[in-house]
């Protein structure tokens, strides 16, 4: 019997998301491909989900949460190869921050539209949760959640809480939840820095978990659903998580042989990520974090800064990471078209590299060499950070060791909880 069109296409993209194992890594940029040595390549929970013939969700009207980086091994995107298959019935897709095609900047979605690709529904999740995004899944029509997005391993990555809201709303609105994995992109060896303090929670921390989290979604989500959700929604989530195979917990990204899609505007590459959970701290500060350069959170700088910062930050023996002194011109953002100085950070030994002791250490140095510096007048620092006491510590002249120190015990405790949720070695 001849095949349809969309049979033929869905078995065909089936296929490629099963095979791509043999294929990934050779079309992508030179950043995305796997380092020379690569031990193999990583299955994600899609690979895995579209290989079992989507048994996990027969007979389930399925609504995905997804954005660019929700892609086979070969750069399909997983909404185009559900749809095209009839074996999966496929009802409405929900966009988070930045949307679902990602087009919109940072603190920006797609609203609702139908995609012009599928026809399906796309709903908007920004800035919901709770009983309004409850509300969004029930005006779907769905049964079934599902969750894929690439994660960047920080606390304040907007997307573990838009996984977190969502899990709350599905329990509001009677729907299983499925999360689907991908790599921590900067490895899963360690939480660090400071835990959230819940008197700071907003939608850059909802919980108390550390900056780094050094965990997968799925891990993440088998976490909230056993300490969070069930505080915030009555009741655990009903929740199916698809782990990877292939992925160890040393891991850095270009190990996995996956390609990298930049889960946001200003994250075009795994080194933004590595150093992301550190240096996206200037962003509670009157410095650029370098948004509006080629190496957002790599470059950061001000009007009036000179080489005295990169001068005392590296005498601070940051372990793993070069610090040079540039000089760059942001197009947008803080300082649009001015010339600045300030630093870029080159990490030459991603192992030793602590991303968050290194932020510390370049917040201190540079409030002592420039007087121009100030924190952001809303105090935005308090909430990356999960506290007031980094910002009332720095203020008050500490070393980066004492306010690395200071938050070692609700970190011992946030790790302990965490052990229990790892799935991967």
């Amino acid at each position: 019997m001849a095949l349809s069109r969309r049979v033929l296409l869905g078995r065909l993209a089936a296929a490629g998301a099963a095979g791509a194992a043999l294929t990934a890594g050779t079309g992508g940029p030179a950043a995305a491909r796997p380092a020379p040595g690569t031990r193999r390549r990583v299955r994600t929970g899609f690979d895995r989900l579209a290989a079992d013939g989507y048994r996990l969700l027969d007979g389930q009207r399925v609504g995905v949460v997804t954005n660019p980086t929700g892609v086979t091994g070969d750069l399909r995107h997983l909404v185009d190869v559900m749809h095209a298959d009839e074996r999966v019935r496929l009802t409405a897709v929900f966009g988070p921050e930045h949307g679902f095609r990602g087009t919109a900047q940072a603190g920006g979605s797609e609203g609702r539209y139908d995609d012009p690709a599928t026809g399906l529904p796309v709903y908007d999740t920004y800035n919901k949760s709770g009983q309004a995004l409850a509300a969004v899944f029930t005006a779907s029509g769905v049964d079934t959640v599902v969750f894929d997005i690439q994660d960047v391993g920080a606390r304040f990555y907007t997307y573990i809480w838009t996984l977190y809201d969502c899990m709350v709303a599905a329990v509001l609105a009677g729907k299983r939840f499925v999360v689907l994995d991908r790599p921590n992109p900067v490895t899963g060896r360690a939480a660090t820095g400071p835990v959230l303090d819940r008197a700071f929670a907003s939608f850059i921390g909802r919980e108390p978990i550390s900056q780094a989290h050094g965990m997968t979604v799925a891990e993440l989500a088998l976490l909230f659903n056993g300490e969070f959700v069930p505080r915030a929604a009555g009741r655990p989530v009903e929740l199916e998580t698809v782990p990877m195979t292939g992925w160890r917990r040393s891991d850095f990204f270009a190990a996995t042989g996956l390609p990298w899609v930049p889960p946001s505007p200003n994250m075009p590459t795994p080194d933004t990520a590595l150093v992301y959970a550190g240096t996206c701290l200037f962003e509670g500060t009157n410095l650029s974090e370098g948004r509006g350069t080629t190496r957002p959170f790599e470059l950061l700088g001000a009007d009036g800064i000179d080489r005295r910062w990169a001068a005392a930050a590296t005498e601070l023996g940051l372990p793993g990471v070069h610090l040079r002194e540039a000089y760059f011109a942001p197009t947008f953002s803080k300082f649009q078209g001015t010339t600045i100085g300030g630093v870029q950070l080159h990490v030459h030994d991603p192992e030793a590299f602590d991303p968050v002791r290194t932020g510390i250490g370049l917040l201190v140095t540079a409030k002592r060499v420039w007087k121009g510096f100030a924190w952001r007048p809303d105090h935005g620092i308090d909430r990356l950070t999960g506290s007031s006491v980094v910002r009332t510590m720095i203020d008050a002249g500490a070393e980066p060791d004492e306010i690395v120190a200071a938050w070692q015990e609700g970190l011992r405790r946030f790790r302990t909880v965490r052990a229990r949720y790892l799935r991967y070695r």
